[in-house]
């Protein structure tokens, strides 16, 4: 099948209606895919070609006995190493999880088989989502299908590369300060994080509990709605879990006529973003503006603090869910004189430099006089972000904004752990605020030839509206939305 990575999900529902081609075939060529592009990407740790077949088969069976089928029936999808499936490794990239193998399924996961997907297998990310550039992965880098010689941007660097190589029509990653959103502009690929307690967290490794999201990476808008339909809704293992009776897809051809478009002056001045991003960012709100938008100046007057904001509740959350990893009742386990040094030389070997630098600062955040100093005006800034979302979603209903300062850096280029969390300057504050965002491919960088992202921001619990706008917005687009590499191409 070669057009395989051109279909979307669409396309396959109705070419297995059809007749056209199995599910079996589809998993096949997506697997041939893996298997010859994936030696150079690496954005798979675990490959599930048993399951896939067996998942397929059943789609098979269910059409030729005129069966219903799910909304994702036969389509490969990927699932980020943080995600737990049952039989299989759930690493979250780190020594401290190389051998385990989890007894259950996450509800996002499961939601998406149970809907019909082809489970293609696990794939790379920063270690316990550490990261932005998927280069803090134990087992290795991965690399940005655009270029081999730059980051696919992080935590969800492998799921992004799958998608957008063209190795698997729809992956699932994680997003707690923009890694979902980050590397879909790294890869130009669509990347959706819902609002906070859409999408069920039960089974997901958690880093940041009060900021972590699962959400969809796909080529096209519609693909994204179709996987956030598959995996939406309240889950009663997740009390954050919110009730969603919405069809993502229902508004997606309305257009954007008469939307009032918010942009924020002040955030365009930050210094990092550069020449090409701007202008790519001043070309997409005038084509919004070209659809019939109303394009109207908010702001946003908190948001620069919620960096400094952010790197105080992720760390402290982080230090508190990772605490679990004892390397007792699993994880990796050191041979010490005693429980206490078992313990302490357990997590000195299981954890990279960046899980342990995030666990000794949160340690710190949390400690008898420190806590009354940093937590609490954090959570404060938290209280601020939010009132100012609300108010500035009272003149507008949706705002745009970069997705990423810049494009795909080289490997090694971003070395300062400081420079490297302002990758992210754009995408925390509606982790902070529980806002629903998302990143859409709108153009190649002037300079650099690689993908810019463009993050749509939507009220709380109003994602339709941001897949509405990148639905829009995207039929005036046409940058590639696979990337070129091809055998031989690059080495």
């Amino acid at each position: 099948m070669k057009d395989y990575p051109q279909l979307g999900v669409r396309q396959i529902h109705e070419g297995l209606r059809d007749g056209d081609f199995s599910a079996r075939e589809l998993a096949s060529a997506a697997f041939d895919l893996i298997d010859e592009l994936d030696p150079k990407v690496h954005a798979f740790l675990e490959l599930t070609p048993e399951l896939a077949y067996e998942q397929a088969d059943a789609v098979d069976k269910a059409i030729a006995a005129r069966e219903p089928i799910g909304i994702l029936a036969g389509v490969p999808i990927a699932f980020k190493d943080n995600m737990n499936l049952e039989g299989t490794h759930t690493t979250c990239a780190s020594h401290m999880l190389e051998t385990y193998v989890s007894p259950f399924t996450a509800t996002c996961v499961a939601k998406a088989l149970d809907a019909g997907g082809i489970c293609l297998g696990k794939t790379n990310m920063d270690e316990f989502a550490f990261g932005s550039s998927t280069e803090t992965s134990f087992f290795g880098k991965t690399c940005n299908p655009w270029d081999l010689e730059r980051v696919p941007g992080g935590s969800s660097g492998g799921s992004a590369a799958a998608v957008a190589a063209g190795m698997a029509t729809l992956s699932l990653g994680s997003d707690t300060g923009g890694s979902i959103r980050q590397p879909g502009s790294f890869t130009g690929t669509v990347a959706l994080k819902p609002s906070y307690g859409v999408v069920s967290r039960y089974g997901v490794v958690a880093f940041g509990s009060s900021l972590d999201q699962v959400g969809p990476f796909a080529r096209s808008v519609e693909d994204a709605a179709f996987a956030l339909n598959a995996i939406s809704g309240r889950d009663p293992l997740d009390c954050t879990s919110q009730p969603c009776d919405i069809d993502y897809t229902a508004n997606l051809d309305m257009g954007i006529s008469g939307m009032r478009i918010g942009v924020v002056p002040s955030l365009l001045e930050l210094d990092g973003l550069t020449t090409e991003v701007k202008r790519a960012f001043e070309q997409s709100v005038a084509k919004l503006e070209g659809l019939g938008a109303q394009i109207v100046e908010v702001e946003l007057p908190n948001a620069a603090a919620a960096i400094s904001a952010y790197y105080v509740l992720g760390p402290c959350e982080a230090f508190s869910n990772l605490s679990r990893f004892d390397s007792v009742r699993y994880g990796h386990h050191a041979h010490g004189k005693n429980l206490e040094q078992r313990y302490e030389d357990s997590r000195a070997q299981g954890f990279g430099a960046e899980a342990k630098r995030r666990i000794m600062l949160g340690a710190w955040l949390l400690a008898s006089g420190v806590y009354d100093e940093y937590y609490i005006p954090a959570q404060k800034v938290r209280t601020l972000i939010t009132a100012d979302y609300t108010k500035a979603f009272e003149k507008v209903d949706a705002i745009v904004l970069p997705t990423s300062p810049r494009t795909a850096f080289k490997f090694g280029e971003v070395s300062d752990p400081a420079s490297m969390y302002l990758s992210d300057i754009y995408t925390i504050s509606i982790n902070i605020a529980g806002n629903g965002g998302m990143s859409l491919p709108v153009a190649l960088g002037e300079d650099s030839k690689l993908p810019i992202g463009l993050q749509i921001v939507g009220p709380q619990f109003h994602d339709e509206v941001i897949l509405r706008v990148g639905a829009a917005l995207e039929t005036l687009t046409d940058i590639p939305r696979i990337a070129p590499l091809e055998k031989g191409d690059r080495s």
